[in-house]
């Protein structure tokens, strides 16, 4: 950060007792014409930026509108993925009905945070797998081994579990 405005930035927060880290701090080119201004210089898209468990990035609607669309942030997903997977590991044992309430928990509190615009394909995904976590884990609870598509189809037809929701309302 070496411009004017980051050191005048820099002078502000510290007025209030707060600093900016800088290897968590860049200025990036974002923006309504950020995508024109670095084509005509011959550089790549603009950057993104992660923010509250959200990469952002600039993008256009179907009509040809600038918009920041936000998606889940890869590390988070993945993070939350293996924190979910070793929970089933530890609730292995449990009945399928307890295991299934846990779960619906699970996947509504996540819609309920990244069901935003522009985000159905990271929700998506994340069922998808959490669907495969499950049956994976079914699958260790005896030595005889798998619990095959079929029987685990006629399963989650008994214990349905919710298909992702976009919970934000759009603007205009």
């Amino acid at each position: 950060m070496g411009s004017s405005s980051s050191r005048h930035c820099r002078d502000r927060l510290k007025q209030f007792g707060l600093s900016v880290h800088e290897g968590k701090t860049r200025l990036i080119e974002f923006g309504r014409f950020a995508v024109e201004r670095r084509a005509a210089a011959g550089r790549r898209r603009p950057a993104t930026f992660n923010f509250l468990g959200f990469t952002h990035y600039c993008s256009k609607t179907r009509n040809g509108k600038f918009v920041v669309k936000r998606k889940t942030q890869a590390k988070r997903l993945a993070r939350k993925l293996k924190a979910i997977r070793e929970d089933m590991l530890d609730r292995m044992h449990t009945p399928v009905r307890e295991q299934h309430r846990w779960l619906r928990q699970v996947l509504r509190g996540h819609y309920q945070y990244y069901g935003v615009i522009f985000n159905y394909r990271a929700l998506r995904m994340f069922k998808d797998c959490v669907v495969r976590l499950w049956r994976k884990t079914l699958g260790k609870r005896s030595q005889k081994g798998r619990v095959t598509w079929a029987s685990y189809t006629r399963l989650l037809a008994a214990f349905p579990l919710p298909e992702p929701v976009i919970q934000q309302a759009w603007h205009r």
